[in-house]
């Protein structure tokens, strides 16, 4: 029994620990949305100004690199043809 309340409580740690980590990703690629102007079709300034750059630093990269991923899977998900972009990195 003691085993049980054990893993309950490990169980509850671990979900709010991603609920608040699914919480803190949103606000991340919320704050990129300053880059948004510079790489939407017929940018005019390419550049990046001061606070698209402050945005990205402060990105936790493993929730930008998960939303990029995600992004080429909905394709498939949403049964559509999948497409490539011709990005490498």
């Amino acid at each position: 029994m003691e085993a049980l309340k054990s893993l309950a409580a490990i169980l509850i740690v671990m979900f709010l620990a991603i609920g608040v980590r699914a919480q803190e990703c949103r606000d991340d690629l919320s704050n990129m949305q300053v880059c948004a102007p510079l790489v939407l079709p017929g940018a005019v300034n390419p550049a990046p100004n001061s606070n698209c750059c402050v945005a990205l630093q402060s990105t936790n990269k493993d929730c930008l690199c998960n939303a990029l991923r995600a992004a080429t899977t909905l394709t498939s998900l949403c049964n559509l043809p999948s497409f490539d972009c011709g990005i490498s990195a």
